[in-house]
């Protein structure tokens, strides 16, 4: 440590650090626009300049080392005449629309320029126009004339991102940023460049010109798409979600979003969100009542069950639904007598229940790996901000290696400017099994072991991915949701664990929704004779009457795709419980149920971190809890248990004997299987969701769906229904 006066407080400091590191240590404030702790040093807005002794000038705070023995002065007449200067220069180009700016109210530039700008500028001069730029459905260029070129979104795109997809072009008063070749900007993570533009040169198309941000109310939230557990705010005016923006957990999201945590609140206001009870009547939806409607679905259950036996009712849940709901779905069903209930609507293979599937390690210890295994997951597209704590861990020097599908052969977890050694092995869904086997046999061999299932060849990559498992430190092998989906998934988390046993590496799932380890530990899927999603979606009659969706379109999440469909048509009477005007072509009754912005819950993320929240707004129109619908349906029901007064209620239940819900949880967490190791091939090929299907509220939101991301889904979607018609 290496200690300096500031101020004429004395600051202990870390030798290589900068004079802006010790100075956010000690508390002081030193104004900035081109600094940012996540980003490399640019030295490029001059606005954090320091009067330092015996330096004839004074010096950039974000780009000065400290030294043993230094002194500095931020306040003194020489740092405030220095940062007045550059503030003047800063605003000679600026525009005069802050009245009209969506940046107007937490804009870096105004807040400073009231300490450091002067009264009057004295340039008279016309001033520059940088003309208008479209970049996509997410990210407005419009107003490029405010940008002062702090490069802030340039580095964000090369070192968090992981493309580099802006730049400046020219120089001097022809400097401008944009996009090479008037491209659009389409990293998943695009979004906070919104967020880290410290004027308005850089503001959300689709929040664009929609209220003032000291109209807004700001709300904390959990993001209930993929399985990091992204911590939000949620900004709110009139009753409607306006505005999603980060909320800082070094833990879990740091400082960042996902562009679909990000721009999905637009489907919780639009057009197809359902708003009263709908009962379908000759063909015929009409709307009801809340009473008339679950007066419907309570006589028609129980009329099910009278006619043809308990195991005629099923139920298919969403792992994006709250611990809560899936509990008490599952609670609903199995009270009813039957146990044909499930989560697991896209995977091939439904084992029995052992253990809850996790990540295997902590969400920020990514960002510290010296070696990785990523089998099955485009992780870049799958989870975006588990991909930029594997950049970080690369920048450090850690080697990932990737096996995944042949037709899906894009390794792009690296950055474009790192030249990183990494070995991918992209092959068919049907070699992943035989791959493991082939990396186990090659460990083997290094450590004179038998190897876990003899295999004829071992290849070279094989060969190199064993080699680098069997150095460095701190190690993990991650499962992601195409392996989990795969047919023979048992087998490949059997293998892992012998590699990870045999390297000393974790073993975990990279689980693909925001609920995926919640759903498991409250045994949302059958425990002993009960029917699989695989089964109550297949076209074979299983003899299913009766069928609850909470929170999902099969057609859209499960692995039977439109087959789906068919198998619900069978069905006497299907209930969707949904926010949205979802399966209406197979379903009798819609119940209009609250998103997570419009109710109390929990999700539990990849870690097992279980994370609650609390309703943001209102529920839309005649909407309601999940959670409180099935209560009522319950008691309707004659179904014991379901006394529950709010969603922490349900939690206490789950609790157990346990010092809290956290601590169950944890307790539940296991990758541990004693699964039998097939090589045979296989002709089911995984389903997994893409970037923006992931959920149906990702599905219906406008700006998302206007992506080039979007646009790809869509032409292979199309691609795929002429190959199976």
């Amino acid at each position: 440590m290496i200690e300096i006066e500031l101020d004429g407080k004395k600051v202990q400091a870390t030798e290589g650090s900068m004079i802006m590191h010790a100075a956010e240590q000690a508390g002081t404030y030193i104004p900035h626009f081109c600094y940012h702790k996540k980003l490399s040093i640019a030295a490029s807005c001059r606005m954090c300049l320091v009067d330092v002794e015996k330096m004839p000038k004074p010096m950039p705070a974000c780009a000065t080392p400290v030294a043993q023995g230094m002194i500095v002065r931020t306040k003194s007449d020489k740092a405030i005449k220095a940062q007045k200067s550059v503030m003047e220069f800063l605003l000679i180009n600026h525009p005069l629309d802050c009245p009209i700016c969506d940046q107007g109210g937490e804009c870096q530039l105004q807040d400073l320029a009231v300490g450091y700008g002067g009264t009057k500028s004295r340039y008279e001069e016309e001033k520059r126009v940088v003309a208008h730029k479209d970049v996509g459905p997410l990210i407005s260029m419009e107003e490029m004339s405010r940008c002062i070129h702090c490069t802030r979104c340039v580095r964000f795109g090369q070192e968090i991102a992981g493309v580099m997809e802006l730049g400046m072009s020219h120089r001097g008063e022809h400097a401008e940023i944009e996009t090479f070749l008037g491209q659009t900007i389409d990293s998943e993570l695009s979004g906070n460049m919104i967020d880290i533009c410290p004027v308005g040169a850089l503001t959300s198309k689709p929040f664009r010109y929609s209220a003032r941000t000291w109209e807004l109310s700001r709300r904390k939230s959990i993001s209930p798409h993929d399985s990091t557990g992204t911590n939000l705010i949620v900004q709110v005016k009139n009753n409607k979600v306006m505005r999603v923006v980060p909320l800082e957990n070094e833990d879990v999201n740091e400082c960042w979003i996902a562009d679909r945590d990000r721009f999905s609140y637009e489907a919780l206001n639009s057009d197809e969100r359902l708003t009263t009870p709908m009962l379908k009547q000759g063909g015929i939806w009409k709307e009801v009542d809340w009473q008339t409607a679950l007066e419907y679905v309570a006589n028609g259950l129980k009329q099910i069950k009278a006619d043809h036996g308990a195991a005629s009712l099923g139920a298919l849940l969403s792992p994006h639904s709250t611990v809560e709901e899936l509990h008490l779905a599952t609670s609903l069903m199995r009270g009813l007598g039957s146990d044909n209930l499930d989560h697991r609507l896209r995977h091939a293979e439904f084992p029995a229940f052992n253990g809850v599937r996790w990540l295997g390690c902590s969400i920020a210890s990514l960002s510290n790996l010296d070696r990785a295994l990523i089998i099955g997951s485009n992780i870049r597209k799958d989870h975006p901000l588990f991909a930029q704590r594997f950049r970080q861990a690369i920048r450090k020097g850690a080697v990932v290696h990737t096996i995944a599908d042949a037709n899906n052969a894009i390794n792009n977890i690296a950055p474009q400017a790192i030249n990183t050694p990494t070995t991918a092995i992209f092959d068919t869904y049907n070699a992943w099994p035989t791959i493991l086997a082939e990396i186990a046999s090659a460990i083997a061999t290094e450590l004179n072991k038998s190897a876990p299932v003899a295999t004829t060849t071992v290849s070279n990559e094989a060969k190199v991915i064993a080699a680098s498992l069997l150095s460095g430190e701190r190690k993990a092998i991650l499962l992601g949701s195409a392996a989990a989906h795969h047919p023979k998934a048992s087998g490949i988390l059997s293998l892992a664990n012998w590699i990870g046993q045999h390297t000393n590496a974790s073993v975990g799932y990279l689980t693909e929704a925001a609920n995926t380890v919640g759903a498991q530990y409250v045994g949302a899927q059958p425990l002993k004779n009960g029917l699989s999603a695989g089964q109550m979606l297949s076209n074979d009659k299983h003899g299913l009457k009766a069928v609850l969706l909470l929170n999902n379109e099969p057609e859209f999440d499960s692995a039977a795709g439109k087959l789906a469909k068919d198998a619900l048509l069978q069905a006497q009477m299907v209930v969707s419980m949904n926010p949205f005007k979802a399966n209406m072509d197979v379903c009798d009754v819609m119940l209009p149920t609250a998103p997570f912005t419009e109710t109390s819950g929990s999700f539990v993320n990849a870690e097992g971190r279980l994370q609650s929240f609390h309703a943001v707004v209102k529920p839309l129109g005649e909407t309601r809890p999940a959670w409180k619908v099935m209560r009522v349906l319950a008691n309707m029901l004659s179904v014991p248990g379901f006394d529950f007064e709010s969603s922490a209620d349900v939690l206490k239940q789950l609790q157990g004997q346990h010092a809290d819900i956290q601590a169950a949880v944890t307790s539940s967490l296991s990758n541990l299987t004693d699964a039998k190791i097939d090589l045979s091939s296989s002709n089911v090929a995984p389903v997994t969701a893409s970037i923006y299907q992931l959920d149906g509220i990702v599905r219906r939101a406008p700006a998302l769906q206007a992506t080039a991301d979007a646009n790809i889904q869509t032409t292979q979607m199309a691609k795929e229904q002429e190959v199976s018609a």
